[in-house]
């Protein structure tokens, strides 16, 4: 049964994956549509709680180092997809099982058997080949280290995970907490990141003042003009705030973002019962091939071309992947 549960949680996050591939690629605010994706979360776990009458006991509140977790994952993936290669980081996003298993070898002494280890070694293979294909190098690393930390930290939030079903926390009211926790971080996150466009608005009015005085137009409108055209340039990545330049709308970013969320909260409810009847490290690589669902999306919508050492690596990662959970 933890394995149907799995995947389709894994199902789920893989649509949230491609969700957020296509978004990075939209004019919006990165910070605001995340916290559209977690308030979602809170919402329906919330509803969930009070329809199914779990209880809020103490450990629930686990759930907020599960929304801190999740929110520097979610953050890294989806700068992660908006600066790299969609194959690249969505093969990063494939291997938290090797933080999973090597933490809860040290946690809870789960071991990994001879043929586990030897996939392992294959996994982290397929990475190095990833690393020194033809068009990735320490000039160009595409994503590689937002890549790297989602890896990490969406690991811990499997392993957390893992610790709440061993707590006895209630499935729904911890990712209430979580998905609260993070909605807060992303609110902070959206409202300094407002902050700073202010500054910068001021800045660049008052260098445009500076630079209007003497112009044949009054100051205040020849400033005015040389802001409107300060933030096309920055929009297309050349000023110093591209935040300036418009976009999609605050609301309309914000829904959105909800509508992704679902993706995301639905994955988590089905992964939580997985985590609780499974062994971690199996769950976690059931979850991981998700990353299948990406993969296929950035060879068949997005037309990327792998060069023949970079699809080795894929090919390599992924039959370790497939391999270790066959295995186990």
């Amino acid at each position: 049964m933890w394995f149907l549960f799995a995947a389709a949680s894994a199902l789920c996050f893989g649509l949230r994956g491609i969700l957020y591939q296509w978004t990075s690629q939209r004019p919006l605010n990165r910070n605001l549509l995340l916290l559209g994706v977690y308030a979602s979360g809170t919402l329906i776990a919330l509803v969930a709680a009070a329809v199914t009458g779990q209880a809020w006991t103490k450990p629930v509140w686990i759930g907020t180092l599960l929304g801190l977790f999740s929110f520097i994952s979610n953050a890294a993936m989806y700068k992660g997809y908006s600066v790299g290669k969609a194959s690249l980081v969505a093969m990063f996003t494939g291997l938290p099982p090797v933080v999973v298993v090597l933490f809860a070898y040290v946690l809870w002494g789960e071991k990994l058997n001879t043929a586990q280890l030897a996939v392992f070694v294959v996994i982290v293979a397929g990475i190095l080949m990833i690393r020194y294909s033809n068009d990735i190098s320490l000039k160009n690393l595409q994503g590689a280290h937002w890549g790297a930390i989602t890896m990490l930290f969406f690991g811990l939030t499997d392993l957390s995970s893992k610790q709440a079903t061993l707590i006895g926390a209630a499935t729904l009211p911890t990712l209430a907490l979580m998905y609260g926790t993070g909605s807060l971080l992303f609110a902070a996150a959206w409202l300094l990141e407002r902050k700073q466009e202010a500054f910068a608005r001021a800045a660049i009015r008052a260098g445009c003042e500076e630079a209007a005085a003497g112009t044949e137009a009054g100051p205040a409108e020849a400033a005015d003009s040389m802001v409107r055209e300060a933030a096309p340039a920055n929009a297309a990545g050349r000023g110093p705030a591209p935040a300036l330049a418009r976009g999609w709308s605050p609301g309309r970013t914000l829904v959105w973002g909800m509508f992704v969320g679902i993706t995301n909260v639905c994955g988590m409810i089905l992964a939580m019962p997985a985590f609780a009847a499974g062994v971690t490290g199996l769950v976690s690589v059931v979850i991981a091939m998700n990353v299948v669902l990406v993969l296929f999306y950035a060879r068949f919508g997005l037309k990327e071309k792998f060069s023949r050492l970079e699809s080795g690596g894929l090919l390599l990662a992924l039959i370790g992947i497939i391999v270790l959970r066959l295995a186990a």
